[in-house]
């Protein structure tokens, strides 16, 4: 009789939740459709709401998704938004386990946040310019460094090309001529081994068995990552509404 009502209660919760998510048309983002090779024209809200007219375009929050608070965070969004984050993880206590810095520590973590939660493309420029209002400017340089930086060999800092990314992308794949040009220049700032040394404690092959918790970084990240008063997203700097993105990501406008 219980697991009887526990299947009925699960039943009228799955229906409920499906209820939900048909109250509201969802259209994948232009980019989205790109990703897939899909260059036909996104659907109209007419067209959609002709189908059924009762449901109204996506405009709060998705209730596929996991809510976020009010002023969120930015643990809340390793929680509730980035993707898996073992990587950032493992590679945050290397740094650790390696002796830096804590704001080096925190590059780590972050380094790929765009990767997991954003945009994969040129995801150091883009995880450099979320966070750049709230840390200090090595770090934020540095993010962006390393997404140039993994592509070229430093014997004497300890990094080598990795050999996965012979397997990915094949032993004749040159980085881009921007990549090149920005190399030149990273090589030659002053805060070069800044952005090495995420490539350095960076994991190239995610270790299934090593499991770290996001708690052992709560302090780091409360003395160097800005947390805004009013929540990522709400705070009115210029980058606000790339948070608002992951928050909402299938807002229609």
């Amino acid at each position: 009789m219980n697991d009887f009502a526990t299947l009925s209660q699960r039943a009228d919760a799955y229906e409920e939740k499906m209820s939900r998510e048909l109250d509201y048309h969802v259209v994948k983002s232009r980019l989205h459709s790109l990703a897939e090779g899909d260059l036909s024209a996104p659907p109209s809200a007419s067209s959609l709401m002709k189908g059924n007219p009762n449901a109204r375009m996506l405009m709060i929050d998705d209730p596929r998704l996991p809510a976020m608070p009010e002023k969120p965070t930015l643990v809340d969004f390793f929680k509730l938004r980035f993707g898996p984050s073992m990587h950032l993880l493992q590679s945050a206590r290397h740094a650790v386990k390696g002796g830096l810095p804590e704001k080096m520590v925190l590059a780590c973590l972050l380094h790929d946040i765009a990767g997991v939660g954003f945009i994969r493309g040129d995801h150091g420029y883009w995880g450099a310019q979320l966070v750049e209002p709230y840390v200090d400017e090595e770090v934020t340089w540095a993010i962006r460094a390393h997404q140039v930086l993994r592509f070229y060999a430093d014997e004497a800092a300890g990094y080598e090309y990795p050999q996965s990314y012979v397997t990915m992308f094949g032993p004749e794949y040159r980085p881009d001529p921007y990549i090149e040009e920005d190399y030149k220049r990273m090589r030659a700032h002053k805060w070069y081994m800044y952005g090495r040394q995420i490539t350095v404690h960076d994991i190239y092959s995610f270790d299934p068995n090593v499991h770290v918790e996001l708690e052992e970084f709560t302090d780091v990240i409360g003395r160097n990552f800005r947390q805004p008063e009013q929540g990522l997203g709400y705070d009115n700097s210029p980058v606000a509404h790339m948070w608002r993105a992951m928050i909402r990501p299938a807002k229609y406008l």
